[in-house]
Parts: structure tokens; sequence; C-alpha cells
């Protein structure tokens, strides 16, 4: 890392830290009780690629089938999916939310939104918040490839 700044270096790993405590902070936040992290992951991953498989989901995630199996099986439980056969391969089943999924899904993304807004809110001043406004204008340029 010879060619980088240390302000470089610190940015990177002081922004890799933070995000990393928010993350978890927004998650604690709507987190219900009857599901674990690794359920609602899924449940969430299920919401954002509409109908898919069990394997796809699996290797979206990041984890063996047998896993994303057991935890489909408990959202299944839980009456937040659905599982129908896939018609272009009816050996396959195909994954979507129920009702109650997208109630839940949604649920969560409107306490996670209300709680960072009062956040902002509360411990930041008017001026403080038009930097982060205009911090986050800079940030979206590492977001494009």
């Amino acid at each position: 890392m010879a060619d980088i700044s240390d302000s470089a270096a610190r940015a990177a790993r002081d922004l890799r830290g933070v995000f990393s405590r928010l993350r978890r902070r927004i998650r604690e936040v709507a987190q219900n009780t009857d599901l674990s992290p690794s359920q609602e992951s899924a449940l969430t991953l299920v919401g954002k690629h509409g109908a898919a498989t069990a394997s796809a989901l699996a290797a979206a995630e990041g984890v063996r089938p047998q896993s994303m199996a057991t935890t489909l099986a408990a959202l299944d439980q839980h009456g937040l999916i659905r599982r129908a056969p896939d018609p272009d391969d009816g050996r396959r089943q195909l994954v979507t939310l129920t009702d109650a999924g997208r109630a839940r899904i949604e649920g969560n993304r409107q306490v996670r939104e209300e709680w960072l807004a009062r956040a902002f809110q509360d411990r930041y001043s008017e001026e403080e918040r038009q930097t982060v406004l205009q911090a986050l204008e800079l940030m979206e340029r590492l977001s494009r490839p």
C-alpha cells in the first residue's frame, strides 16, 4: 500500500468500521425475536429476488443448500413464504413471499428508516445533517463501477 496515502487508508479502515457498526445497529432495531438473524436475512433475500429456488437463494446468501432448506422450513412454518412448482421444471420449487412475509419486510424497513431518521434528528444539528448529505454524495462515487 505504498502508493496509498495515510488519509485514504485511514478513511477506508474507519468507514468499514462505522458501516459495520451502523449496519448491526440498524438490524437490531427491527429484530423480532421469533426469527433468527439468518432467517431474517433469508426472508429479505426472498423479497429482493422474487421467485427463486432454494439452491439459488443458498448461492446468493453464501450458505450450503441444506442450511438454506432448514432456514426456509422455519420461514414456511411462520407463514412468511410459500413454495410452488417451477413452471419451467416441475422437479424444482420456487420460493416466494406470502402477504405476511411482505408485510414483515415492509414493517422492518419502516422501523429501520424511522429509527435512522429520528437518530439524525435527535443527534445532529441541521448543519451536521447537511454535512452528512454532502458526504453521502461523495460516497456515492464509491458505489459506481
